[in-house]
């Protein structure tokens, strides 16, 4: 039976440290899915912002703008990088980015590979994919980031911190209350859950994988199909 698939992949391999697209990166990942599709039903790609929609948000503060109003500048980026990805795919691809979940269902209708990126202020695009998941009834959530799994402390703070290769929901729960002051992040702040999208996975007991896409060789393998891929399982 072909099978439901969410990935998102993190503003953060968009672009490299000076703000420039990685067409690169883009252009390989898209070749990976290129090559065989036929094993699923749906395939659904959520983009987040990245660097770029953290330097809007940024001048939207500068500017005295809300928080509101920097989510939405860093939804409006999200969806100019999903455009990217539909250029690169081309045909195989739904031509223009849903901006809801009744858009999402008519996409399904007509192409079985749909790019969609944020939905409303107050919701992170890992959220986002999440709800998607939930929504299509996926059988996996992929989640693309620039480490390589869930660890028990932040990984760019902390030399000794260890990845955690299966994780339960409740044991992730600990881990963002630790790791924040706040449950929800701000505007254009990367984490790769917050409390909202951990509400989602327990309530519907999605089957998440959190690998690096830093150079897509995990994300190969997943795709292939291969063991022992380096990341972490979430689960129940």
């Amino acid at each position: 039976m072909k099978k439901t698939l969410v990935v998102k992949i993190g503003g953060s391999l968009l672009y490299n440290k000076d703000g420039i697209i990685n067409t690169k990166k883009i252009s390989e990942f898209c070749d990976i899915i290129k090559k065989d599709v036929s094993t699923l039903n749906t395939l659904v790609i959520v983009c987040g912002g990245g660097i770029i929609a953290r330097n809007y948000i940024n001048a939207v503060r500068e500017f005295g703008g809300n928080e509101a109003l920097c989510d939405i500048f860093g939804i409006e980026i999200s969806r100019i990088n999903c455009k990217l990805f539909i250029t690169c795919l081309g045909d195989l691809a739904y031509p223009s980015v849903p901006k809801s979940m009744e858009e999402l269902s008519i996409a399904k209708l007509i192409k079985n590979v749909i790019v969609i990126g944020g939905l409303q202020p107050g919701q992170s695009t890992t959220t986002v994919s999440v709800e998607v998941a939930e929504f299509i009834n996926t059988d996996e959530l992929l989640i693309l980031t620039d480490v390589e799994g869930i660890y028990d402390k932040d990984p760019n703070k902390y030399r000794n911190a260890k990845l955690i290769r299966n994780l339960t929901y409740g044991k992730l729960q600990e881990i963002i209350l630790n790791s924040a002051e706040n449950e929800q992040a701000a505007a254009g702040e990367y984490r790769i859950f917050d409390a909202v999208s951990l509400q989602i996975l327990k309530r519907s007991n999605i089957r998440a994988i959190v690998i690096s896409g830093k150079n897509l060789q995990e994300f190969k393998k997943f795709w292939n199909g291969e063991p022992d891929i380096i990341g972490t399982i979430l689960s129940k």
